[in-house]
């Protein structure tokens, strides 16, 4: 039986994923930093021999406050382990589905579609463009099968915590306030389990080489999220801000979904309400 391949296996969305492949009953092999250094050639030595039909390419660094202070291991990782990546699938002839992430930097228009500029607006999602565009090259000119993803903000059950949503559902289940750096932020929130079906979904691709925006189609700002977290609880925790905006900092993001509804016949299923609740009901069996 064919195998799928799954680098990241064990990070938030990788985890996901391969539950979801295994429980449909097809082999995985899981390539992750205790496997080897993703940005090191030979770390797909071992699977030379293996069949495989599929690789999601999931592995990579994503934190972006991290990207400005060490950008050079942000791209080693993320360019050259594509490289790498794409170097083995052009050898053994597998598709290959890359998720990539936000890169459209300031809108010049909301929903935002795949369509518009790219403008990387830090190191994290530069390396994720240059390794898009790796990603091109290799489909165009070696014919390898590839969908690229790219996905807005994921939240979901087993995020770290040093992420906003799980910050603040922490703060909100322990803490006596709610602590944010700026309330105003706006963003397009995608619950984990419906990129796993965007994910799954991209085997069956019907083009040789398509990019996807991922998302829920509309945006929420960090006090409708902390609103969203205190009616569900039906607490009424103060909140403070430091109104801290970051570098490079966007008003306000929104996905256009349209191409994955109609290419992959994706639709998000989770509202967040229902997102939030999840991860709420999980946090209390914990």
């Amino acid at each position: 039986m064919n195998k799928i391949l799954i680098t990241g296996s064990q990070g938030f969305l990788g985890s996901a994923l391969k539950r979801k492949i295994i429980a449909s009953g097809l082999p995985v092999l899981e390539l992750d930093a205790v496997h080897g250094d993703i940005s090191n050639e030979t770390v797909f030595d071992h699977y030379k021999d293996e069949d495989i039909s599929h690789l999601f390419h999931l592995a990579g660094k994503t934190f972006v406050p991290d990207s400005w202070e060490r950008p050079y291991e942000f791209y080693r990782t993320n360019v050259m382990g594509t490289a790498n990546v794409l170097e083995f699938c052009r050898k053994k002839r597998i598709a290959l589905t890359y998720v990539s992430a936000y890169l459209y930097g300031h809108p010049e228009c909301l929903p935002i579609p795949e369509k518009h500029p790219i403008a990387p607006n830090n190191p994290y999602a530069h390396s994720k463009y240059l390794a898009e565009q790796l990603c091109e090259f290799y489909a165009e000119h070696f014919k390898i099968k590839i969908t690229i993803l790219r996905p807005f903000n994921i939240y979901g059950v087993g995020q770290n915590k040093l992420f906003l949503i799980p910050h603040i559902v922490h703060q909100a289940l322990y803490e006596d306030v709610i602590k944010v750096k700026d309330l105003l932020p706006k963003r397009d929130y995608v619950y984990l389990d419906d990129v796993v079906e965007a994910l799954i979904l991209t085997r069956n691709a019907a083009v040789d080489f398509s990019v996807y925006n991922i998302g829920a189609g509309y945006s929420l700002s960090v006090q409708e999220i902390i609103e969203t977290v205190q009616k569900i609880l039906g607490t009424h925790k103060p909140i403070k801000s430091e109104n801290i905006v970051r570098q490079n900092e966007l008003a306000d993001v929104i996905a256009d979904i349209s191409r994955a509804r109609q290419e992959l016949q994706w639709q998000p299923q989770y509202s967040f309400h229902d997102g939030i609740k999840k991860i709420l009901e999980n946090e209390r069996k914990d």
